[in-house]
């Protein structure tokens, strides 16, 4: 049994895995170590937090608006009611991301469902 993995590339992934992690933990770890003093509350990564923040709100808009795929498919105001109440629950369970993208997925995918899109 253990010939047929390795005949179906098992091996290769494994090295893959292996070879990635050799190649991406020593960075990690120097990250770890070259950010021990840095201090969150400067200026600086309160504009990064600003810049991120921008680009994940710009990037769900897109998805919203200008959808591609299997979503594209879905009606414009299913999608927005779907944002509109995760945002909704977003704002009233405490500003917690998990509840909003819960109830905004539930919501596309109980309309979708009803509907039958």
């Amino acid at each position: 049994m253990t010939a047929g993995l390795l005949d179906q590339g098992l091996t290769t992934y494994v090295m893959l895995l292996l070879l990635g992690a050799v190649m991406t933990e020593p960075w990690r770890w120097a990250g770890v170590w070259l950010a021990r003093d840095l201090d969150v509350e400067s200026e600086v990564f309160r504009w990064v937090k600003a810049v991120s923040t921008a680009l994940v709100a710009g990037l769900v808009a897109r998805m919203v608006v200008f959808p591609i795929g299997a979503l594209a498919e879905v009606a414009p105001w299913i999608r927005y009611a779907a944002f509109g109440a995760g945002l909704a629950v977003y704002v009233f369970a405490g500003r917690h991301i998990l509840w909003g993208v819960l109830a905004g997925t539930a919501t596309l995918l109980l309309a979708t469902a009803w509907l039958g899109q």
